[in-house]
């Protein structure tokens, strides 16, 4: 019988929450601990609305999930996030973007603008930026990567120090401050391995092109032409790249002086076109090689990331003054259709920087009673693989048909109902699994004894 423990879990979650608690009293409605609001750093995750402006808010958009309250056609389209869920079943208030704007380019087209001023909100202590990741600035979406869109993708130091700056230095220690990032630094590191990787292949093909197609080309020329055909081919070839030309160009260079040495005009083509598949095949080759080469690294720099999340957490928010700490671990990204789409190589390699990300977190966090570290990842691995005791219907598709969930809505849905499917776009969940994930969190706050 499959196990539900952690289904069951969110079940009792919002037992403890209707009841106020864990108190002695059934009908006690007071929390163990009252907060005096919520304050919150991380990702797209946990944004509330930093990029709702622009044409982002014209088209509806603005969280990373399916936009807007339509619960009036299902319950589940809250347009919600976890941090929202939250505050709302703490009695909180609700959370806002501390900061707004995007720095995109310039357009004549409103419905392409994303130039947006940049506002600092006072009074709105919800940090968290689609993007964002643990240290470094430059983030998916950053304008250094997209600047068509120009996401400020500042990290999570660099919302702490915002926060303290406006705190004055320091926390009041009766804030729930929750924190979640670590995503977008895993999406970075496979990006930038691709991009080496795809680099390191196409040099090797091209490398390897000249010498399969001389090899190929040579054998079919006339007997009595054989002693001057590397050379005349390999000149041929020569010519044609120093030419500018591309690979089809100086495989009919190449192919042509075969031919004015005797070889069959179709045998000339043919042995031209292995020649090209021989080569991308072993520019696959290598770039898998190097890909796997550069595997370690990529585990050894997320493990980095948790650990520097961890030490913020320590530094810049206990040390600080702050009591009431949740972290939450990245999530099952593999499992996510974005991770699904990859071959099983990377998904493995994503799952070793998943996993040495979430270790080093939670050895960094160590056993601290004002910290409550949340295992998001083993509770999303259990509901992609056992999706019915969640009420999940379908993890695999995308909920949205937009190309982000940012700029997703009831409108742009990709199935009649998808209110109960796992996931928003490649990687974000939709409404329903945030409501999943904030119970998760409440059972654990009752655990630790907090509610």
């Amino acid at each position: 019988m499959r196990q539900t423990k952690f289904a069951l879990a969110l079940l009792a979650a919002a037992a403890l929450t209707a009841c106020g608690g864990t108190g002695s009293s059934g009908g006690d409605q007071t929390h163990a601990v009252k907060f005096s609001q919520q304050v919150t750093f991380g990702d797209s995750l946990s944004d509330v609305g930093t990029y709702a402006v622009g044409a982002v808010a014209a088209a509806g958009g603005g969280r990373f999930t399916i936009n807007g309250n339509n619960t009036s056609a299902n319950a589940a389209y809250t347009g919600l996030n976890w941090t929202e869920v939250l505050a709302a079943e703490l009695k909180l208030p609700a959370p806002c973007a501390a900061q707004t704007g995007l720095q995109g380019t310039d357009s004549a087209n409103p419905a392409l603008d994303f130039n947006v001023p940049i506002v600092n909100h006072a009074g709105c202590f919800n940090y968290a930026q689609g993007g964002a990741r643990v240290i470094d600035p430059i983030g998916p979406g950053n304008r250094a990567v997209k600047p068509e869109v120009g996401q400020m993708t500042l990290p999570v130091v660099t919302q702490v120090k915002n926060h303290l700056a406006q705190a004055g230095g320091k926390f009041s220690g009766t804030e729930l401050v929750t924190v979640m990032a670590g995503g977008n630094d895993v999406l970075m590191q496979l990006g930038a391995l691709s991009a080496a990787a795809t680099a390191a292949g196409t040099a090797a093909g091209q490398k390897a092109f000249p010498t399969l197609l001389v090899g190929g080309l040579v054998p079919l020329v006339s007997p009595s032409n054989l002693a001057i055909a590397q050379q005349t081919i390999g000149l041929a070839i020569q010519n044609a790249a120093a030419a500018g030309g591309n690979q089809t160009a100086i495989a009919g260079a190449a192919a042509m002086a075969a031919i004015n040495l005797g070889a069959s005009p179709a045998a000339a083509q043919t042995a031209a076109n292995k020649a090209g598949t021989d080569a991308a095949a072993e520019g696959a080759r290598a770039g898998a090689a190097y890909a796997a080469q550069q595997g370690p690294v990529m585990v050894a720099a997320l493990g980095k990331a948790g650990a520097d999340l961890a030490a913020i957490v320590k530094a810049e928010l206990v040390a600080k003054g702050a009591n009431y700490v949740v972290v939450n671990n990245l999530p099952d990204v593999a499992g996510t259709p974005s991770g699904k789409a990859q071959s099983a190589d990377t998904q493995a390699l994503i799952k070793a920087m998943v996993d040495a990300f979430n270790a080093q977190l939670k050895a960094g966090l160590g056993d601290d009673p004002r910290v409550i570290y949340v295992d998001l990842f083993t509770v999303s691995r259990d509901q992609v693989t056992n999706p019915a005791p969640y009420g999940l219907t379908n993890t695999t598709a995308r909920a949205c048909t937009t190309e982000s969930s940012l700029t997703c809505t009831s409108k742009t849905l990709s199935a009649p109902d998808a209110s109960h499917y796992m996931f928003a776009d490649d990687i974000h969940p939709t409404p329903f699994v945030y409501k999943l994930v904030a119970r998760y969190v409440l059972k654990d706050m009752a655990v630790k004894g907090w509610l």
